[in-house]
């Protein structure tokens, strides 16, 4: 059975985009389009990896980010346009593993994917 991963993207093109990049490195792709529902997917998933973006309807992703780290370990990736050295900071203070730029090179993002599930999981 292929791990599961969550897109988290309000932005279908670039839903669209990182869920292939997933699939292509075997993962079972879940999404959702706003943090609410991002929660709710990761709850019924147990997914191994979240790629979350921060500008979102509803909540933003650094709430979504908490809220998924109040149940979860699961490995966050955030994947925003928000470029300040701060805005990185404050996606990891709010539980993100890694923050990747946009516009990404889909290769980065597999590359920093495949880090991660190599990686021990957070106790």
């Amino acid at each position: 059975m292929p791990q599961s991963a969550v897109v988290i993207e309000d932005e279908a093109d670039i839903r669209s985009l990182i869920s292939l990049v997933l699939e292509s490195a075997g993962y079972s792709v879940h999404t959702a389009d706003n943090g609410v529902d991002g929660v709710e997917v990761v709850r019924r998933v147990e997914p191994e990896v979240v790629t979350l973006d921060i500008s979102m309807p509803g909540i933003d992703g650094y709430e979504t980010a908490r809220r998924i780290r109040t149940f979860s370990r699961t490995h966050i990736i955030m994947i925003t346009a928000f470029v300040q050295e701060s805005d990185a900071q404050q996606g990891l203070d709010a539980g993100a593993d890694e923050y990747l730029r946009k516009p990404f090179r889909p290769r980065e993002l597999r590359a920093r994917i495949e880090a991660l599930s190599t990686a021990r999981r957070p106790e």
